[in-house]
């Protein structure tokens, strides 16, 4: 099966390259492209035919559950046929209206920020799953079929190392930042991404290091010492 296609749409930059780099972190997807208004998401989304949109909700010109409304009342207005891709609602918002809203537009999850790769990756894996159970079906589909496709959409929490589990809060943003990075990192780098100090993010990834969620790399250059750089390590 090929790999599921995704739209990135958030009004942040930084938070949107976050989140591109979490959906790359898991084998299966990838970013086709990355949106910072309803407009462009619209226009993207039209274009690109993604199989899945990561949508924020606030947008400067305009609310993103209408676009999601939009899309799957009418994928392809110059055709008037076609499906809309599967959304995944991410968003600040945690009022139970707009919640309510997203799962009335058939939203096929909802995840509220800040979240970790943890869970979006075991929402992206359930998609995934679902998506090669139907392809698997053909044309028609017993009871029993449905019930194990919505049972997919609903997993169990992923199984993550159980260190993992037990990350402070700082430990679990480093982390998470590293892996939304696709290259390796400086604890300055990691550091400014998240918005703590060089010092603290640097005893982080030491730890991590440590506990074997990351790894060191060393960069030489022409003089003086190298440079540390971090990594996810693929599990």
């Amino acid at each position: 099966m090929a790999d599921s296609t995704v739209l990135v749409v958030d009004d942040d930059f930084r938070v949107a390259s976050v989140h591109v780099g979490f959906v790359e972190a898991v084998t299966g997807f990838r970013v086709v492209g990355q949106a910072g208004s309803a407009a462009e998401a619209l226009r993207q989304a039209r274009e690109l035919h993604p199989d899945l949109v990561l949508m924020d909700v606030y947008l400067p010109d305009g609310d993103g559950l209408d676009v999601v409304r939009q899309l799957l009342a009418d994928p392809d207005p110059s055709t008037g046929s076609g499906t809309g891709p599967a959304v995944i609602v991410i968003s600040a918002a945690n009022d139970l209206a707009t919640v309510r809203r997203a799962v009335q537009l058939g939203a096929l999850h909802y995840l509220v920020k800040p979240f970790g790769f943890a869970e979006l990756a075991e929402r992206l894996t359930a998609f995934r799953q679902a998506q090669e159970r139907i392809a698997a079906l053909g044309d028609a589909a017993t009871q029993d079929d449905v019930n194990r496709l919505f049972d997919l959409l609903r997993p169990a929490p992923a199984s993550v190392p159980d260190e993992g589990r037990r990350l402070a809060p700082t430990l679990q943003a480093v982390l998470d930042a590293v892996i939304a990075r696709r290259t390796d990192a400086s604890a300055q780098e990691i550091a400014t991404d998240i918005g703590i100090s060089r010092t603290t993010a640097q005893r982080a990834l030491t730890q991590l290091e440590q506990s074997g969620l990351v790894r060191l790399e060393l960069r030489y250059g022409s003089t003086g010492r190298p440079e540390h750089r971090y990594a996810a390590r693929r599990r």
